[in-house]
């Protein structure tokens, strides 16, 4: 029988000694433990019970989702909700197929962390959805942290659920969020309060690393960046706008521009505040 993920884990921790690991899920140990495997000297911190729902809905980046449920699936204990509208498979927008765990009813209402992924067209239509919006609004006024990558911040912005904080957004659409209440931050990860936010797309995977660090603690976070081999060395220097062409960069901006305009329009306006007595 080929190792599961948990074996090779397991695997490792033993071999690691006394050096930082993990291993995911609160069975770890209790069935085939590895020989001189001692579970008494994990820190008491490495174990929670968190409660995680990952938006999907159709049209949504998959990388936007992916980066962020690899490392949110590394918490030892934590269980990890994929909530769609129905248990239906939902197709990202570039076709790849994900299959929800949970509905949008079923999730569970006290949540620990509460992901929202970016998209193009498919976000644009979740941003007017009442029953995402209200989803996303009635879990995310419990959630311990709300948490974004990309335009995935915009659908915050539309439930309601940034006014006041710093949050940031794929480079492009950091203009649309006023429009929400929020301030936007051009930066890679933005944490204010209990809302974190991602940059664009592969900045999932710096956002869940934070978190990791953030629920555990930095080694726990290290040695989860350590087993996925995350040291990026990207082949061009063009994936920010403080970096790419000019010309590369007026072309990528070029495109969103009808994007932006329609984002605005699907953005809710905000209530106005009651005025102090």
């Amino acid at each position: 029988m080929k190792p599961d993920r948990r074996d090779f884990l397991r695997t490792a921790a033993s071999a690691l000694g006394a050096s930082p690991w993990l291993v995911r899920g609160q069975e770890l140990g209790a069935a085939n433990p590895v020989p001189g495997q001692d579970m008494s000297n994990l820190p008491a911190n490495w174990t929670g019970h968190e409660q995680i729902g990952m938006l999907l809905y159709p049209g949504m980046t998959a990388l936007d989702f992916v980066g962020p449920q690899h490392m949110f699936a590394s918490l030892m204990g934590a269980t990890v909700h994929h909530v769609a509208k129905t248990l239906d498979p939902v197709v990202c927008e570039s076709n790849l197929t994900i299959v929800p765990t949970t509905t949008l009813a079923d999730c569970p209402r006290e949540l620990d962390i509460l992901f929202v992924p970016g998209g193009g067209e498919g976000t644009l239509e979740a941003m007017q959805d009442r029953q995402i919006l209200d989803f996303l609004s009635d879990r995310g006024s419990r959630a311990k942290l709300v948490t974004s990558v990309c335009v995935g911040s915009l659908l915050l912005g539309a439930a309601g659920l940034l006014r006041g904080y710093k949050a940031t957004s794929h480079w492009a659409t950091l203009s649309v969020l006023p429009l929400a209440g929020a301030h936007p931050v051009e930066a890679r990860v933005v944490h204010d309060r209990n809302r974190i936010t991602g940059a664009g797309v592969s900045a999932g995977l710096d956002l869940g690393l934070s978190v990791l660090a953030l629920l555990r603690d930095q080694n726990y976070a290290e040695t989860t960046q350590l087993l996925a081999e995350y040291s990026p060395e990207p082949p061009f220097q063009a994936g920010s706008p403080r970096t790419a062409s000019p010309a590369v960069t007026a072309l990528v901006d070029s495109m969103f521009v009808t994007y932006r305009k329609r984002a605005r329009s699907a953005m809710p306006a905000l209530p106005k505040r009651k005025s102090a007595a």
